[in-house]
């Protein structure tokens, strides 16, 4: 059972709730309530995340056979 806790599915879920969560926070904030220095960085943490997510998904798929 401790295997699943760290597993690369485990992580890509995880990932990807982290990610719908700051898009949801991003189009939710009315202009003003977040500061444009915490705008920036939610956005910038959700493309970091974006990327970690394509690296795993590419690392789980298989390469389709030429």
């Amino acid at each position: 059972m401790d295997q699943n806790l760290h597993s690369p599915t485990r992580r890509l879920i995880e990932l990807r709730i982290e990610h719908a969560d700051l898009d949801d926070l991003i189009d939710a904030s009315p202009g003003g309530l977040l500061d444009e220095l915490a705008l920036r960085r939610l956005k910038k943490r959700r493309l970091a995340l974006r990327d970690q997510i394509a690296r795993l998904e590419a690392e789980l798929e298989p390469p389709e056979p030429a």
